[in-house]
């Protein structure tokens, strides 16, 4: 194996402990297993919705985009257990604007105009990367079982936060607006990586914040 190939293969790893009202209701582990310019997301979750036991799982794949400059979905499998059940498939072509929707056999198409569909992972990582680019607005669309998702993202003055077990981190926030209002969190110490989201709605306050994170990534 050629010594740029080791390089451009690495993985990073995140454990997130989840939140409801202020009460820990589960954990989500996150795993990117990254390929030059092509990634695998793998996420997981347990938690306790509305006093049902829920697991989520899925495997994303994702690709940058030398047409358009993205970071793009190009499929992902979705599986829920407990609260809102399904088992979701979903393909994408036409650089991210058409999307094709299986849940449980059902099968629908959407269409997006200008901006490209994604999936929630996909959708941080382009988060993360109009971050670096120095964008302080921009918007991103959802690719959701039953509807495309437009928001409108903002990004938000500096602060600082005391987040176990690194300490004090300055984090960067990122209001999202439209379909589900949510604050991301991203911090320039931990790579830019994710690091909180609060969720804003109105009867349950969702919030997911990193507790472990390790990187083989430069």
């Amino acid at each position: 194996m050629k010594q740029e190939d080791v390089i451009k293969q690495c993985s990073r790893s995140a454990n997130y402990d989840i939140y409801l009202s202020g009460i820990h209701t589960g954990t989500m582990e996150r795993t990117e297993h990254w390929q030059g310019k092509t990634a695998v997301v793998s996420s997981s979750s347990k938690a306790s919705i509305l006093g049902i036991g829920t697991r989520y799982d899925q495997r994303a794949e994702l690709s940058w985009s030398t047409k358009t400059d993205e970071w793009l979905t190009d499929k992902f499998h979705q599986k829920v257990t407990g609260f809102r059940a399904r088992d979701m498939q979903v393909s994408f072509s036409n650089n991210g604007r058409d999307t094709e929707v299986d849940i449980d056999g059902d099968v629908e198409h959407y269409h997006s105009k200008g901006v490209a569909l994604r999936d929630v992972d996909t959708l941080a990582i382009q988060m993360r990367h109009f971050l670096l680019q120095g964008r302080t607005q921009f918007a991103l669309i959802r690719q959701a079982s039953d509807a495309i998702e437009p928001y409108q993202l903002y990004v938000q003055q500096q602060q600082t936060a005391n987040i176990e077990p690194w300490g004090e981190l300055t984090l960067i926030p990122i209001k999202q607006t439209g379909e589900e209002e949510v604050t991301y969190y991203f911090a320039p110490e931990l790579d830019y990586q994710l690091v909180k989201a609060r969720y804003h709605g109105i009867i349950l306050q969702g919030l997911i914040e990193l507790n472990a994170y390790s990187s083989t990534c430069e």
